[in-house]
């Protein structure tokens, strides 16, 4: 029997649980400014995969300009979606 180590678990936990709520922040904020998933892609300039990807929680803007495209495409204020993304810090932690 293998065992692992708790801490690692509760990481990886921990990631999943940020990076999903960032996920579904994101889908809903998009749903709220009614654009579909093909129109908040091509506005914030992504590959439709690249969006259902972050909205799937597989996909985490990596830079600033990632995140004011992604403001951009929801119609949303750039510092309210950093201060959401601080705020999720442990998915980028982990």
């Amino acid at each position: 029997m293998q065992f692992t180590d708790p801490q690692i678990l509760t990481a990886e936990y921990a990631r999943q649980f940020w990076t999903r709520t960032f996920a579904v922040g994101i889908q809903n904020t998009r749903n709220a400014a009614g654009r579909s998933i093909p129109d908040a892609a091509r506005l914030a300039g992504m590959e439709l995969s690249e969006w259902m990807a972050l909205e799937a929680g597989g996909l985490l803007p990596q830079t600033p300009e990632q995140l004011r495209a992604i403001a951009g495409a929801l119609e949303v204020d750039y510092d309210w979606l950093a201060s959401w993304v601080l705020l999720c810090r442990s998915a980028w932690e982990a």
